[in-house]
Order: C-alpha cells, then sequence, then structure tokens
C-alpha cells in the first residue's frame, strides 16, 4: 500500500489546500483551523481533501481509509502534505523526513515531526530527545501505534 504512493501516485499534484473554520479532522473530530502549525492533508482525484491536525493522524487516516472513508482508495490519492517544523509550510509528506519520540507534542500529545531535510530531522533528534528519523515509506501502522 505504501509503496504505491510512494511510486508515483501522485503524478498530477494539486497544491495544499486552505481548510475553512468548519473543517474537522476525520480522524479525531478536532477543528483543524485551529492547529495550522500541525496542518496536514490528503488530496483524492475528485478533488476531495481531508484534513488533519497532524502528521499523526493522517497516517491513521491513510493506514485505515477502509475505516474512515470506506468508498475511496488509496489509489485516489494525488497528494499528501504535511506542514514543515521550522518553517511552518506545507511540504509533500512523501519527500518528507519525520522523527518519532521527541519532546514536542502536537494537538493531539506524541507527534510525528516533519521535515524538508534529513540534516534538519537529525538536528531536531539531537536537540530534542528524538527516537529515530523515518522517511514517508518507513512510517508503519507500528510506528503509529507507538505515538498513542
Amino acid at each position: 500500500m505504501v509503496l504505491a504512493l510512494a511510486s508515483g501516485a501522485f503524478a498530477q499534484r494539486p497544491p495544499p489546500a486552505r481548510p475553512g473554520a468548519a473543517d474537522k479532522c476525520p480522524v479525531c473530530g478536532m477543528f483543524v483551523v485551529k492547529y495550522p502549525d500541525w496542518l496536514a492533508q490528503i488530496s483524492f482525484r475528485d478533488g476531495a481533501v481531508y484534513f488533519f491536525d497532524g502528521a499523526k493522524d493522517l497516517f491513521k487516516f491513510y493506514f485505515n481509509l477502509k475505516k474512515y472513508q470506506p468508498k475511496r482508495s488509496v489509489s485516489e490519492i494525488t497528494a499528501v502534505h504535511v506542514t514543515e517544523y521550522y518553517d511552518l509550510e506545507p511540504i509533500d509528506a512523501k519527500d518528507a523526513w519525520f522523527v518519532t519520540g521527541s519532546d514536542v507534542f502536537g494537538p493531539m500529545g506524541r507527534e510525528l515531526i516533519p521535515f524538508k531535510t534529513k540534516d534538519a530531522a537529525e538536528g531536531f533528534l539531537k536537540d530534542h530527545g528524538g527516537l529515530q528519523v523515518l522517511t514517508f515509506g518507513q512510517v508503519t501502522p507500528a510506528v503509529i501505534e507507538k505515538l498513542d
């Protein structure tokens, strides 16, 4: 499932969208506009966009699409964006580096912290007691479970 997403399923990537005041995370139900520093999103071929209050809930949704959106499939995903920790700009999640186990918490507690570069992620890991640096493809359901 992850390989399909990481290996070219983003042929026509839409730019990141902005959430409205009524947009809620489909995983936890929080209003995402309150957490712009943690915003993440998945875009689908039909133009639908789902917003999340952090990368952790984005991955929960992605790994269990049948639970959250049973009529959708991973093959319909056109883009996945997360907010880069330092510059607070959206970046392509498939190109991001994620730190786990740090002393920095997101809106839902322990979080995957996204970075544009591996160097930035490794520096953050040293400064904030993180456990590991992972690529998009290395994030698994087991990694996400350990964050809860």
